[in-house]
């Protein structure tokens, strides 16, 4: 960010069937004669067919445990429905102390900052390089809503606090350290270039339902003429965990 930095200001807040048996009085009736045939018609089947198999049988288990019916296990407890608030954790009101940024050589004090007479958000003093800015007309780092922290990348004197920020990728984690004892890590999951001219309020300061961060800083080409720069990047990160200092 040069030394006329200008941030744009945030906005406010789916059959077979069987056949018949034949009786035994039935078969007694028949005359004597189809008796005899029939002995006759049994000796020959008795000859000349083979025996019909042995018919298998089933080996039956011994135990009285093998034959019990098995007991269906009782059905698994429902899990208890997830909450918006168990998926998108957020804490409450803390104003941020420090910002860290391993990844990228962040380790930084904040300031509050506020919206200007031409209406955009101030930028953190030019002579201070490691000074990081949250906007505190909006939430702090850690609530639900966007959160909005900025910085230089140089300064009169040199690089400044977010030279390398465009080295972040999603994946990266950004911790801020807040005045009640904790530590909010967020966790990037999105990087993007935008026009000045052009820089799409709604998406970077639009409120949203759960705690998000926004790291914002000059980026693109630098006009001497009114010595700034023609882009700014934005840095997209959600909060991942807490833990207390």
């Amino acid at each position: 960010m040069s030394a006329k930095q200008e941030f744009r200001a945030p906005v406010p807040r789916p059959v077979t069937g069987s056949s018949p048996r034949r009786g035994l009085l039935g078969v007694l009736a028949l005359p004597l004669i189809l008796v005899v045939l029939g002995l006759g018609l049994i000796h020959h089947s008795i000859r000349d067919t083979p025996p019909p198999a042995a018919p298998s049988v089933a080996l039956v288990p011994s135990t009285p445990e093998a034959i019990a019916p098995a007991v269906p296990e009782p059905p698994a407890a429902p899990l208890a429905p997830e909450t918006p608030e168990a998926r998108d954790p957020a804490l409450p009101p803390a104003e941020p102390q420090r910002l860290s940024i391993p990844e990228i050589g962040v380790d930084a004090p904040f300031m509050p900052l506020a919206i200007g007479e031409t209406g955009e958000l101030d930028p953190p003093p030019h002579d201070d390089k490691n000074l990081v800015g949250w906007f505190e007309g909006g939430v702090t780092p850690g609530e639900r809503g966007s959160s909005i922290v900025v910085g230089h990348v140089d300064t009169r004197t040199g690089p400044a606090v977010f030279v390398h920020l465009n080295a972040l990728r999603p994946g990266s984690t950004v911790d801020i350290h807040r005045e009640d004892g904790t530590v909010a890590t967020f966790e990037v999951y999105a990087a993007e270039t935008f026009r000045k001219a052009d820089f799409p309020d709604e998406r970077v300061y639009g409120d949203t339902p759960s705690a998000q961060l926004r790291l914002i800083t000059c980026a693109g080409a630098y006009d001497r003429a009114t010595r700034n720069y023609e882009d700014n990047l934005v840095v997209f990160a959600r909060l991942d965990s807490v833990r207390e200092t």
